[in-house]
């Protein structure tokens, strides 16, 4: 178990298209799973547990709780297990689709285990756990859970009930233990074979994650972190005994500020999870957001060849500039007259008009003869142009294709736009793959 890095997961329980209290409180905490999932993500915890509480063979509320995962996934920045009301493979794709990273399996039903083979091999054992509240529902004197599953999740630890497999692979558990309350990293010294803690525990005490991160390290505790690959000592100071940071959006590489920091705040910015600076003009810490709350969530630190300057990719909120620009690079100096290269902006550009012209029709427009026929001319459309780039790839040269292409794509952004499908999570879902 030594080989896992421990790790605090919070927990989402939906019912009702609301996030309530546990699978037993339908306490309702929060009306919009969605923000909650953001704030535990922005709460330096290393992934989300969503379980679908609806009603078994309720198909409608099992529906709307998957678009509300699907919302989930979308505004977490930390990986998502998607658990509940799964009966059979087409529930685990559902799952998958929705954006969850992995897909739980409950094995307090034998129609769960019976498919266990057949979601492993379709989707990989790495997207696949096992979920469990008695550890004689997991047989692991087979080798069919060891082979089949990536990890185990447990419901139910306490203090007096420590009783579960013994195995070498990760069990994360799900607790309301009240006993740990205050110091839940407890339960990782008192059971090694821990992976993960979840449930209330985490989530009553999301604020204090990046503390529990840091006694954990104090006392030798391995946990998921930053692991930074360079010390401040490896990196090259400037006369002020500092290295400057550039910060760019993560999603957009839109940069957004220069600032500088000196060794405490590398370390911070390390344990904590957010961007913090040394101000020189205050000569003191500057934990970016601490006024404001446009705090910068990080996503990763790289030092240039020289080891003198770090880019640091950022979760923005609100703006980075102190004048409510989000970005403070916008005082142009000069500039030529070039056409954008940047893929993705051009995609962006020519997105956001056809998402405008949906909004404020213009007489004339093409886009807008789309929208006003509906959806089956959109989907003829893009029918023909997916068939005319076929048989411009089987034509000689380049020239031909590019151009299909191009009509294919800007007729799919129209569907997009019709279906209110983003890039965003055309993007996210490639980067899962």
């Amino acid at each position: 178990m030594s080989d896992y890095k421990k790790r605090f997961l919070a927990s989402i329980f939906l019912k009702d298209e609301k996030a309530v209290r546990s699978f037993s409180d339908p306490t309702v905490i929060n009306n919009d799973p969605a923000i909650l999932a953001q704030e535990y993500s922005n709460s330096n915890v290393d992934g989300i547990i969503v379980f679908d509480l609806s009603a078994a063979g309720d198909d409608r509320a099992h529906e709307k709780a998957l678009d509300i995962i699907k919302d989930i996934c979308k505004a977490s920045d930390v990986p998502v297990i998607g658990a509940g009301n799964v009966k059979r493979m087409e529930d685990i794709k559902k799952l998958l689709y929705a954006g969850c990273k992995k897909a739980c399996l409950n094995f307090s039903k034998t129609g769960n285990i019976e498919i266990l083979t057949e979601v492993s091999e379709k989707f990989g054992k790495d997207k696949i756990i096992a979920c469990f509240s008695d550890p004689r529902q997991i047989d692991l004197s087979k080798e069919d859970v060891l082979k089949f599953v990536s990890e185990l999740i447990y419901v139910g630890f306490n203090a007096d009930n420590k009783a579960f497999p013994e195995c070498e692979m990760p069990i994360t558990v799900i607790t309301d233990d009240s006993s740990f309350a205050q110091k839940p990293y407890k339960l990782f010294v008192m059971e090694t074979r821990i992976s993960g803690i979840s449930g209330n525990v985490i989530n009553d005490n999301a604020l204090n994650i990046s503390e529990y991160k840091e006694v954990c390290l104090e006392n030798g505790i391995d946990i998921l972190r930053l692991e930074p690959k360079f010390s401040f000592a490896d990196l090259k100071k400037n006369s002020d005994g500092m290295v400057p940071v550039i910060v760019q959006d993560y999603r957009t590489d839109q940069v957004l500020m220069l600032a500088y920091m000196n060794e405490e705040a590398y370390n911070k910015t390390l344990s904590t999870g957010k961007m913090t600076y040394f101000s020189r003009s205050r000569n003191k810490l500057w934990l970016k957001g601490e006024t404001s709350s446009h705090f910068q969530y990080v996503m990763s630190l790289t030092a240039d060849c020289d080891l003198d300057t770090i880019l640091a990719k950022v979760k923005q909120i609100g703006a980075a500039c102190h004048t409510g620009s989000y970005s403070c690079f916008f005082n142009e100096i000069a500039s030529k007259d070039y056409s954008e290269k940047n893929p993705q902006k051009v995609l962006d550009s020519v997105f956001d008009v056809i998402k405008d012209r949906k909004v404020n029709p213009r007489e004339g427009s093409y886009t807008n003869y789309l929208f006003d026929k509906g959806l089956d001319k959109i989907l003829k459309k893009v029918g023909e142009e997916a068939t005319e780039m076929v048989i411009a790839a089987k034509n000689e040269g380049s020239n031909e294709i590019v151009y299909e292409m191009s009509d294919f794509l800007y007729h799919m952004m129209v569907l997009m736009a019709e279906k209110n499908v983003s890039w965003e999570e055309i993007t996210d879902e490639l980067s899962r793959r």
